[in-house]
């Protein structure tokens, strides 16, 4: 049987629509209208707020950084379209999802994340939106006849909107959730799920089951691409992961499975072997494109290896998948300072309070204050040497001088340096999200 497509997915939901709300007076639109308009001058606002609450509140919604960057875009083109719908008096029954939305649920459904996580977002969040309109009529202070009529053509409006807009993303999350079982190309994926979570799987029903030996020395990596759809495959994240267990001469071929179309997770097996994997040459010897990304965990023996070398893997790639840090194609458990800046990434908004309290001014997303920053970071990397860091950024030594003398300048003398080279370790992985705009 053919999957539906989105055209006749949109048709199902529609037969099944919610009561669309009746034509209301013009007064009573004029007065919509005026809400709308001031809920889109909060509209930013809104939507970061409600993805978080989302994100915190739901079971797994938070797992992953790009997930969490996905979601908030679901929501921004929920919200945008709501505010529109109230704004133009638009029929529900005209309108189309937005492609966040659909992708958002679609992978979900690849991601294996129930279902019933993402009906209660929909309706946690029409509650969250409910309470921003009421707030906003009431700040109207219309007469208790009119802001009760108000509210409820609100209320209809969003009903529908969210009763409409569940029904189409539930449908393809189900389609999507079929599809991937059947089709994922992905060897032992429930095996592998079961292990990690430590759900009773032997390494003798494991080993049975994949032919992969657990009594060893294991990489783990987790692969990703952000690229056009055109140019994402599973094949070609396969093979990336092939090519690093190839370049670090494994044992034997890595065990692979996909967690999306656009990600997987990859374990080398390295026998008694343990390597030092430099990311700086594994990065020249893959030549990943700008879409592709790598991290990695270090190497870890045995059954429980096998979980914490993943779990390093993920610690990067959360470093690595934080929006608006650098770009680095390979980011390594490994590499100086990500071990600690992938705890600190768990909670940013606390991170960055800490960071602008710890560098002050040196925490501005300005060109002069990142050159204050690197040269700091790379004289506290160098044992605070004059030389060595005018050596690495080949500079003047009187130049890095000046440079530090200036950056120090900015703290008191009881400011900690253990907490300055940290902060500023912080800002060089995590980029924008932990600067002062």
């Amino acid at each position: 049987m053919t999957s539906p497509t989105p055209h006749e997915r949109r048709v199902g939901a529609q037969r099944r629509l919610a009561r669309v709300p009746a034509s209301a007076d013009r007064e009573l639109l004029v007065i919509v209208a005026e809400v709308a308009h001031s809920l889109g001058q909060r509209e930013s606002d809104i939507v970061r707020s409600m993805a978080s609450l989302l994100a915190h509140e739901i079971d797994r919604l938070d797992d992953d950084p790009i997930l969490v960057d996905l979601l908030e875009s679901s929501v921004h083109g929920n919200i945008s379209t709501i505010i529109h719908i109230l704004a133009n008096d638009i029929p529900i029954d005209h309108l189309q999802p937005t492609t966040a939305a659909v992708e958002y649920a679609l992978r979900l459904a690849q991601r294996d994340v129930p279902s019933n996580s993402l009906v209660r977002a929909y309706h946690m969040g029409q509650n969250d939106m409910m309470r921003v309109c009421f707030d906003e009529v009431q700040a109207l202070k219309l007469p208790s006849p009119l802001d009760l009529a108000v509210l409820k053509h609100i209320s209809d409006v969003v009903y529908g909107y969210i009763d409409w807009i569940t029904l189409f993303v539930f449908d393809a999350y189900e389609t999507e959730r079929r599809r991937w079982i059947g089709a994922q190309g992905n060897v032992h994926s429930s095996t592998i799920h079961t292990l990690l979570a430590d759900n009773g799987e032997s390494s003798e029903t494991f080993q049975a089951e994949t032919g992969y030996l657990l009594d060893q020395n294991h990489l783990a990596l987790v692969v990703w691409n952000n690229g056009p759809e055109a140019v994402t495959t599973l094949n070609s994240i396969d093979r990336i992961a092939r090519t690093t267990a190839s370049f670090l001469h494994s044992n034997g071929p890595p065990i692979i499975t996909a967690i999306d179309r656009r990600t997987v997770w990859a374990w080398i097996p390295l026998g008694t072997r343990t390597v030092a994997l430099h990311t700086a040459e594994l990065a020249a010897e893959l030549g990943l494109d700008n879409w592709t990304r790598m991290s990695a965990g270090l190497p870890a023996q045995g059954i429980q290896g096998f979980r914490r070398t993943h779990e390093q893997a993920r610690a990067a790639y959360t470093v690595a998948t934080v929006p608006g840090t650098p770009t680095r194609s390979v980011v390594g458990f490994g590499d100086k300072g990500v071990a600690v800046v992938s705890l600190l990434a768990q909670n940013l908004e606390s991170t960055r309070a800490w960071v602008w309290e710890v560098l002050g001014p040196l925490a501005e997303n300005t060109d002069s204050a990142a050159t204050l920053r690197m040269t700091l970071n790379s004289y506290f990397s160098h044992g605070e040497s004059h030389l060595h860091t005018a050596r690495e950024l080949n500079l003047h030594r009187n130049t890095v001088k000046y440079r530090i003398n200036k950056a120090l300048d900015h703290h008191t003398e009881n400011r900690d340096k253990l907490d300055l080279a940290l902060a500023l370790q912080v800002c060089d992985f995590l980029g924008q999200s932990v600067l002062k705009p």
